[in-house]
């Protein structure tokens, strides 16, 4: 009696871990989502103290691209089986000068870029491709002192450099009260689009944003 139930057990079980391997395929997703990270906000962080690549005195960074995710309509794939190979320490230094480290390129890589069913060399042009479709607001990037301001000032300043993108396609969000990240919701031909209710958690009311230094 114990071995049936054992194996009822087992069988009930089989197709939510089969689900599961199928939501992890690479190349098998929705959208993207861009996410653009407020470097000062990271550098600020005891773990970005540390990072002498993105937080050397004198960089003054502004946004820097964080990664492009591969998306479901509910939920995300991460850290995907690809025979694609992994890239040459060359290659993830050649995007520190977008995203502020090659240490992140090559995180970012292993966790999501895997699953966009990519080469690596495509993946990283597909996130530079993408980060050019986005207008950074002037008045962001050329932030000469700390300010505080409501998170929804932010996405206005987005929505209005952009005006293909909806309220619905991009999401603010903050730590410890201080802007994080912006991110923004693309096809996989990298157009606007709208998130995914799992994707959209704005950050409300008043945030921080320590100026580039």
């Amino acid at each position: 009696m114990r071995f049936l139930l054992l194996a009822a057990a087992l069988l009930c079980a089989a197709p939510a871990d089969a689900q599961d391997r199928k939501r992890d395929r690479a190349g098998e997703f929705d959208y993207y989502v861009l996410s653009l990270s407020w470097s000062p906000s990271w550098c600020a962080q005891e773990k970005g103290r540390d990072d002498a690549g993105q937080c050397d005195p004198g960089r003054a960074l502004g946004f820097t691209v964080h990664g492009l995710w591969p998306q479901h309509e509910q939920g995300w794939p991460s850290d995907c089986r690809t025979d694609a190979r992994d890239p040459s320490r060359r290659e993830t230094r050649q995007m520190a000068n977008l995203m502020g480290s090659g240490g992140l390129a090559w995180y970012q890589w292993k966790k999501h870029g895997r699953c966009s069913g990519l080469s690596a060399h495509d993946y990283f042009a597909t996130m530079r491709e993408a980060a050019e479709r986005v207008h950074l607001p002037d008045v962001l990037q050329r932030l000469s002192r700390d300010v505080t301001l409501p998170a929804d000032v932010v996405e206005a300043a987005f929505l209005e450099t952009n005006p293909a993108m909806t309220r619905d396609g991009i999401t603010v969000t903050c730590r410890d009260r201080a802007l994080q990240e912006v991110r923004i919701c693309l096809t996989r031909d990298l157009e606007p689009r709208a998130c995914a209710p799992d994707s959209r958690r704005d950050c409300r009311g008043s945030i921080q944003m320590p100026a580039p230094r």
